[in-house]
């Protein structure tokens, strides 16, 4: 589903005009832009702390591509990685205790399983946003996320 939603989200995003794309709406993170850039920011940290590997962005407000087409790419990427890794845990796994630090430095202890609700889930709140900012720049219909 998240793969899906987000395919939706980016192609809504491309067939805008870039000064649309870009333009400020009021979102937490500004406009469409911010919001995406966002997104795969929070997914970054959030795999890093997942998998113990790489070098998560250290600001939530980064901006991690300029260009939307390479934003997008990554943001494949990332939700192709998000699926491997999701695909091989066990129920053991999701039980486990999932030890991390906070992007404020605290240090946190979790169920795995609860660390993963609250990543899809701020995604999916993340999205709304996106929407949101569609509906705002004048997108007649942006494309439905509901699976129904």
């Amino acid at each position: 589903y998240n793969r899906w939603a987000n395919r939706r989200l980016y192609a809504a995003a491309a067939a805008l005009p870039n000064d649309d794309y870009r333009r400020p709406a009021g979102a937490f993170f500004g406009g469409l832009h911010g919001t995406l850039n966002h997104l795969l920011v929070t997914d970054r940290n959030w795999m890093a702390r997942f998998e113990g590997t790489g070098e998560p962005p250290n600001r939530l407000d980064a901006i991690l591509f300029e260009r939307l087409e390479e934003l997008r790419a990554a943001r494949e990427r990332e939700d192709e990685r998000i699926i491997r890794h999701v695909s091989g845990l066990s129920a053991a796994d999701l039980d486990a205790a999932l030890d991390y630090v906070t992007s404020d430095g605290r240090p946190h202890r979790q169920p795995r399983w609860e660390a993963l609700a609250h990543f899809l889930n701020h995604q999916t709140h993340h999205r709304g946003q996106a929407h949101a900012i569609l509906t705002r720049l004048g997108v007649a219909e942006p494309p439905p996320l509901d699976l129904l």
